[in-house]
């Protein structure tokens, strides 16, 4: 069985406003390294899976983007969702390609805007998970919390599935939603507990299976779709049935209700980058505890991250800080406030919509 992948490259990126905008959004920058974020995710499984079996989901906005960015992927693999309607629609209209392209295909689902640190960690459970995956089992990788973070969902495993080797799969108990910081505590002591990063793998036909025994309101719209792949009609058949499909999360649609569902836990250096926070946490500090991208000049600036463009930032008497200046908009927040960055770009969405 050959191996696929589907790339998540649709969001929007707004809790990293103003750097992350609307018409650019995370995914689509350099926010660690030379290379943008979707592009070192095509990186980490290059070693896996060729650039032809790489399939990415994005939305109609970003397909130029993608393509600029991924040159070695076919353009007939740039899948253009009509509209974003959760992460079940697309990853059921993927596998449909996937089945019609190879019956046996086993596909990876990841996220085109996480980092992680241990790439070839990352390959090994990969491919220990596609081996379950051949099995029938849906299989999801689940990240060995360092903290007791209240910012994330929690797998619960269940009874391990083989022993003794390298990157030993557990069934899975339960999926529970972002807890209080109490409940984060107690799944941090219990060891039972892993983080949903929403990386998955499973085979094409199996995923669909699933989708049509669990989430009507999904399968029911793909079989449309499937009806026009291949044929003059194709886009059109897509966007009438998407605009009947159900808007619903993977986890929802099937993980949850599935008795399939296997994790493989995996301590992978790994972040979201969901915000200027938890981007500064990735991001080398100097010896009090700045992180400063661009020119800085400061007194008494301390556990600050100064993300500049060009012009001189300087400060006095700052701590816990998120400071960022693009060409156009500079953003002052305290470090513990940065989870209000979506807000404050609906509002200035309302005021100033072209900075959005």
């Amino acid at each position: 069985m050959t191996m696929y992948a589907l790339i998540l490259a649709g969001g929007n990126g707004t809790r990293l406003w103003p750097y992350s905008r609307i018409d650019r959004p995370k995914q689509f920058l350099s926010l660690h390294g030379e290379r943008t974020m979707l592009q070192q995710t095509v990186d980490r499984i290059r070693p896996l899976v060729r650039p032809e079996r790489i399939y990415i989901a994005t939305g109609a906005a970003y397909v130029n983007l993608v393509a600029e960015q991924l040159p070695d992927v076919p353009r007939e693999n740039i899948l253009a969702e009509p509209s974003g309607r959760g992460t079940a629609p697309c990853i059921g209209w993927a596998a449909l390609y996937l089945r019609r392209r190879d019956p046996d295909a086993v596909m990876a689902v990841l996220s085109a805007d996480h980092r992680i640190e241990r790439v070839d960690r990352f390959r090994e459970v990969l491919g220990a998970g596609a081996a379950l995956a051949r099995q029938g089992y849906l299989v999801t990788l689940g990240i060995t919390p360092t903290e007791p973070s209240t910012g994330y969902g929690y797998i619960r495993r269940g009874e391990p599935l083989a022993a003794g080797s390298a990157h030993a799969p557990y069934r899975v108990a339960g999926f529970v939603e972002k807890p209080n910081a109490e409940r984060a505590r107690a799944y941090l002591a219990s060891g039972d507990y892993l983080w949903n990063a929403g990386m998955f793998v499973w085979r094409a036909d199996r995923i669909l299976d699933e989708l049509r025994r669990h989430s009507p309101g999904v399968a029911q719209p793909l079989e449309l779709i499937a009806t026009g792949i291949g044929t003059p009609d194709e886009r059109a058949t897509l966007e009438r049935a998407w605009a009947t499909i159900e808007n619903v999360a993977i986890d929802v649609a099937v993980m949850e209700r599935t008795t399939h569902a296997a994790v493989i836990p995996a301590d992978l250096g790994w972040s979201d980058v969901g915000d200027w926070a938890a981007l500064a946490d990735i991001l080398p500090r100097d010896a009090i505890g700045n992180v400063v991208l661009g020119q800085h000049v400061g007194i008494d600036t301390r556990d600050t991250l100064i993300y500049g463009n060009g012009r001189v930032i300087a400060t006095i008497g700052l701590e816990n800080f998120v400071i960022v200046d693009t060409h156009d908009v500079l953003m002052i927040c305290p470090r513990d406030r940065v989870q209000d960055v979506k807000a404050l770009v609906a509002q200035v969405r309302r005021q100033h919509e072209p900075l959005a």
